[in-house]
Parts: structure tokens; sequence; C-alpha cells
């Protein structure tokens, strides 16, 4: 059966997101080689990139969602990425000029930071009016999968147009897939229903996303662990390029291969996801997964140059496909439980707290690499994510994540079991 692949709506989405992530996977290695090779910039500078990225989050994320609950996605798509795609076209052009500097890098990641929070959350509330309950999974698993692909093919890619043509035109290539996605989802022929609502102060509405996932103990678990374990991943990978790149010696295309190895765990992770969900159960593949990519991460610090590269592979791999897996569970089992009229302010209040800690963590990751060393602090950033397991307890005895918030009645089908 063609499934989704049918659906002329779903393949633009998915072709013009899929662009678009992969101009981002090339942008996120672009732009950090760009302060390493071409700016000569410290570990610090380099974090700040990551933590600049995502600073909106913390500070516009939740009346953010609260705007988008009230507009038609589509056009807030249009939008975001029509903003992206000029922010990160002026990079290159600064470049050509001789403008380039650290601090024109910081505020192009800042501006396009702010573009994803809208963009993320008006994607996020969108598919489930474009493909239909019974087809959430499979939209999340096809959408999950093609971009742990672009994180195969993202690295590596910047890795060959830095060595050919420089850092600075991963950027460029980013710029160019911003611009075909926005043709993919303006050809769009879906147009969802926008219910008028009466408007109420945006203090108020926030306010009721705040209280929705404060008080459902499934929302706020998840919403807690993912906070420690973002900063514990970003915290390690703000520094990955620095630790290839200066620690172990790696050239820049050996950097981008190697963390193009490292990402074909998440398309593993994205193609196992429905089965552990309906071998085990979707609340204990989430647990197996988290549980599994955890200790992987200590693999990481033990890499040295040459070969020795493999094991920071391996790490990677096995994290990529635990945390890609992990999130196709947790993105549909929200798509599925959470009130539609609610979803924005709902994906808002997760992910400030989520990605608030991003910033937070790429500072962190600077300063401790400065201070006790880049290796050193790879083991401690393994460490926290190893921790953090234990914030999953309230989960171990369900074997399937709830369909409906309690007191509501069932809006969508449940996962097979």
């Amino acid at each position: 059966m063609k499934g989704l692949w049918g659906s002329r709506d779903f393949r633009l989405l998915w072709t013009g997101e899929t662009t678009s992530m992969l101009g981002s996977m090339v942008a996120s290695t672009a732009l950090p080689l760009v302060a390493v090779v071409t700016l000569g910039s410290s570990t610090f500078q380099v974090a700040l990139l990551t933590a600049v990225a995502w600073l909106p989050w913390l500070v516009i994320g939740l009346p953010a969602g609260a705007w988008v609950d009230r507009l038609p996605k589509r056009p807030v798509m249009l939008a975001c990425n029509t903003v992206s795609m000029a922010v990160f076209g002026s990079v290159p052009l600064a470049a050509v000029f001789g403008m380039l500097t650290m601090p024109y890098l910081l505020a192009a990641a800042l501006l396009g930071g702010v573009a994803k929070v809208f963009f993320s959350l008006a994607y996020k509330a969108y598919l489930p009016a474009l493909v239909g309950p019974g087809d959430l999974l499979e939209g999340n698993a096809k959408l999950q999968g093609s971009e742990s692909a672009t994180q195969v093919a993202g690295p590596g890619l910047a890795g060959l147009l830095a060595q050919a043509f420089g850092p600075v035109s991963g950027i460029l290539a980013d710029a160019v897939s911003f611009g075909v996605s926005v043709l993919c989802v303006r050809a769009i022929k879906v147009r969802e229903t926008v219910v008028p609502v009466k408007r109420t102060p945006l203090r108020s509405q926030i306010a009721e996303g705040l209280r929705f996932v404060l008080g459902d103990r499934y929302l706020r678990t998840l919403m807690t662990f993912g906070a420690v374990s973002n900063l514990a991943l970003t915290g390690y990978q703000a520094i990955q390029i620095v630790f290839l790149s200066r620690t172990l010696g790696a050239a820049p295309g050996l950097v981008g291969l190697v963390l193009a190895m490292a990402a074909t765990g998440g398309v593993f992770g994205a193609a196992l996801a429905g089965r552990l969900g309906a071998r085990f159960g979707t609340a204990r593949a989430f647990l197996l997964c988290e549980v599994f990519a955890a200790p992987m991460l200590l693999l990481g610090p033990l890499s040295g140059p040459g070969w020795g590269l493999a094991l920071f592979v391996i790490a990677e791999f096995g994290v990529c496909a635990g945390v890609v897996a992990s999130n196709v569970l947790t993105t549909t089992f929200r798509q599925r439980y959470c009130p539609p009229a609610l979803f924005g302010r709902i994906t808002s209040t997760t992910s400030i707290v989520n990605y608030g800690t991003i910033p937070l963590a790429g500072v962190l990751g600077g300063v401790l690499g400065e201070a006790i060393g880049v290796r050193e602090t790879l083991w401690v950033m393994s460490a926290v994510l190893i921790a953090a397991l234990v914030m999953l307890a309230p989960l171990a005895k369900l074997r399937d994540f709830p369909v409906t918030a309690a007191g509501r009645p069932p809006r969508r089908q449940p996962l097979p079991t």
C-alpha cells in the first residue's frame, strides 16, 4: 500500500520539510566551521552560536504558542521560511563583501532561531489537519526518518562544500533550501479549518496552556526529562566539532563524514519506532529507547585520531537511533492526546522548558570546554544524560501512552498494540 505517499499534499509537505532540513543540517555544520576555520573563533564563541540559535524559545516561546493558535498554520510556515531564506542568504553576501564577522554570524543565528520557533509550532499543529488521526504515526515516522536522513547527508555535504568552496557555501545552500520549501508549502491544496473563537487576553491564553501541561503528569514528566536531556545533548554537540577538528585533528571533510555516518542511527531509529511501539507498547518502547541511548554517549570522549574516530561514530549512532525513535513516539502521543485548540500553547509551554535549556547548554559547553577541557566536558555531559533517566520513573508502569486526557472523550484512534 502506498499509505501517505499516495497523498499529493503530504508529499509536498514532506519534500519541502526534507529539503529545508537538509539545508539546516548543512548549516548546522557550516556555521561552526565558518566560525572555526574562517573567523578563528574561540571554543566559547563557537558554542555561543548554538546558544543564540535556541534563545528565542526561552524569550518568545510562550506568546508565540498563543499567537500560532489564533492563526492559520500554513501562512505562518510560509512567512517563517521566507524570513529564514533572507537571513541566511545574507551571510554569503556579507562574506563576499568582506563584512562577515562573529557578531554578524550570531545575529543570523538569532533571527533564524526566531523564525524557527514560529515555524515549529505551526508545523506540528498543521500535520494532524493534513493527514488525519489514523495516519499520524506513519506521518511522523516518515518526517522524522527524512529528518534523520538529512542529518546523515547534511554534515557530509557541508564538509564537501567547505573543502571545495569554503565553509560559507553551506550557509548559501541552507538559504536555497528554504526557498524550495516555500514553493512546496505554497502548492499544498488542503486548507485547515480555523474555528473563530472569542479573543481573550494573551496572558490568559498562555496561562491556559501552562495549566494544562503542569496539571498533566505525562506531559509534565516528558517536559522535565526533555529539558535535562537537551541540556546534556546540546552541551555535548555544541563542542563536538571543536573536539573533532582541534582535539583529534580531523579535516573539515572528515568531520562531515564522521557526523554523517553517526547520523544514520536516526534513520534506523525512525524506521524502528512503529515496530517497537507495537511490540512493547508505546510508553515501554520510549523508555527502552532512552535507556539504550544514554550510555552510548560515553563512547564519544574515548575517541582518538584516525581509526579511533570509529568510537565517536558508534556513540552518536546509538544516541541518534534511540533519541529519534523516542521522538517519533512522543510526538505522536502529544498530537493524539492534546486538544487541537490548545496544541500551540501546549507545545510552546513544553518547548520553552525543553528548548530553554539549550542556550544554557551552549554557553555551559563552551565555558566548561575552556575551563576543564573539551574531552572532559564530553564526559560531564554524558554523565548528566545518564542521571536524567531517573526522571522517567513515573512512566515505568505504563505499557502504552494514553490516547486522551482524563475527563475528555477519546478524539483519536489508539496506537496498535
